[in-house]
């Protein structure tokens, strides 16, 4: 089994974390606004890998980390800034 690039709830969380809109997310990424709400209303089968990526780096380049699933469930954080 592969596992996802990113769940659902992460993609919905990091962008909360960010005060980014399915647009904003979109627009960083390269993509279409429906394909970001197909991935985000759990439609994702119709959205492939290569744009779950895209959305995925969009995502850290906000600054965004990625927590992967290690038995508390996967999450997503902000990324300490140095100084």
């Amino acid at each position: 089994m592969v596992k996802p690039i990113m769940i659902v709830a992460q993609a919905r969380a990091a962008r909360g974390l960010l005060g980014w809109s399915q647009e904003q997310l979109a627009e960083a990424a390269g993509l279409s606004h429906p394909t970001v709400k197909r991935f985000e209303t759990g439609k994702g089968a119709n959205v492939s890998t290569d744009a779950v990526a895209k959305m995925r780096a969009a995502l850290e380049a906000g600054g965004v980390e990625f927590i992967a699933e290690n038995g508390g469930g996967a999450g997503v954080r902000l990324r300490r800034r140095t100084k």
